[in-house]
């Protein structure tokens, strides 16, 4: 059973919006970080309750929530409470087996996909699920991981007062989904260096291991393509919208993400056309190393078939054989066994048989 089958058997029998964490537990506690900024102004603290956030919320920043870590249930049901949240769409956050989407609301906008990272050793990805509700003012983001994911963006709003100090609510937005899409081309470049090491492989030592490695790469590219194909739909979504939240000033930075994911989609479809060639040439080497083998073994039974006859002659049990009393009879068996040989050898050679 795989492992969305099996977590989507968790929730069996419950009533739709029953807010149960599916999924891997990463981080059994919850970490909140709170960033107000403003075009002159920037803080960055933990939050300690929901409270904090409205502490922290000044009328003319913008907050970023930033909730690492799902494992609570109560504390995505408090923040659901809080924002008038739709309880569906807190249960897809605490469900981290979601198809990357949007959904527009009156007030708010819920956004979901799938950040993709390498992992340490052989080509593998870690997959984690983000989901961000864009609100007026504010944008609370639900993470699986404490990690590095959204620590770019963060320098950039710490460090700089451009744009993405001077915009609104929905530049921050883009900000992160273009953190994430261009994530995946760190990966497309992990990905050639090891379709190259296959390539290597395959020429020069195609033993089976080289097909394991083949198949496991085949599988991430399968992946890959699932949780990335519905983000073009999903930006796409994004520009087409009509929410008061995304100003059309940022349609033109959203078209920018859209290429990026693209442009990755399109270079996975060369990657997995390159794999399958890879492995259809494999199979043709195994194959190729296969006909060798029974090349040499044909040829050495050419040979001994008619060894092996004129053998089964002089062993049979007669008595008047001219060749048993001669002083040379057993020489010139053995003569007539090699001229055989020589003669079929080299009438194999001429043919190009070996």
């Amino acid at each position: 059973m795989s492992k969305s089958l099996k977590y989507a058997s968790e929730k069996a029998g419950l009533e739709p919006g029953s807010l149960v964490h599916v999924g891997d537990v990463f981080h059994p506690q919850t970490r909140m970080t709170v960033i107000d900024y403003g075009k002159d102004h920037y803080e960055e603290h933990q939050l300690s309750g929901l409270d904090d956030i409205r502490k922290s919320r000044n009328s003319n920043s913008i907050t970023w929530v930033i909730i690492e870590g799902l494992a609570d249930a109560e504390i995505v049901e408090s923040i659901g409470e809080h924002f008038n949240i739709h309880p569906l769409v807190l249960e897809d956050i605490l469900n981290t087996h979601q198809r990357p989407k949007l959904e527009e609301y009156d007030e708010y906008l819920y956004i979901v996909l799938k950040s993709l990272m390498p992992s340490a050793g052989a080509f593998a990805i870690d997959y984690e699920q983000v989901s961000l509700l864009v609100l007026d003012g504010i944008i609370i983001t639900f993470k699986e991981k404490t990690d590095e994911l959204l620590i770019p963006v963060m320098k950039r709003l710490k460090n700089s007062r451009g744009k993405i100090r001077s915009l609104g609510i929905d530049y921050l937005m883009y900000a992160i989904l273009d953190n994430i899409v261009d994530q995946n081309f760190d990966l497309l470049d992990r990905l050639e260096e090891t379709l190259a090491e296959l390539e290597d492989q395959v020429f020069t030592r195609p033993d089976p291991s080289v097909l394991n490695d083949i198949q496991g790469v085949k599988r991430e590219i399968i992946n890959m393509r699932r949780y990335l194909s519905p983000v073009r739909d999903l930006l796409g979504g994004l520009l087409r919208s009509e929410s008061e939240l995304i100003d059309s000033t940022t349609h033109i930075y959203l078209r920018d993400v859209h290429d990026h994911i693209l442009r990755i989609i399109e270079s996975l479809e060369t990657h997995r056309d390159v794999l399958s060639s890879l492995l259809d040439i494999y199979l043709s080497t195994i194959n190729s190393k296969m006909n060798e083998v029974m090349k040499v073994l044909t040829v050495f039974a050419s040979i001994f078939i008619p060894l092996t006859f004129i053998t089964g002659i002089y062993g049979m049990n007669f008595q008047d054989m001219p060749e048993l009393t001669s002083p040379w009879g057993y020489p010139a068996i053995w003569a007539t066994f090699i001229a055989v040989t020589i003669v079929l050898l080299v009438y194999f050679k001429r043919k190009h048989w070996m």
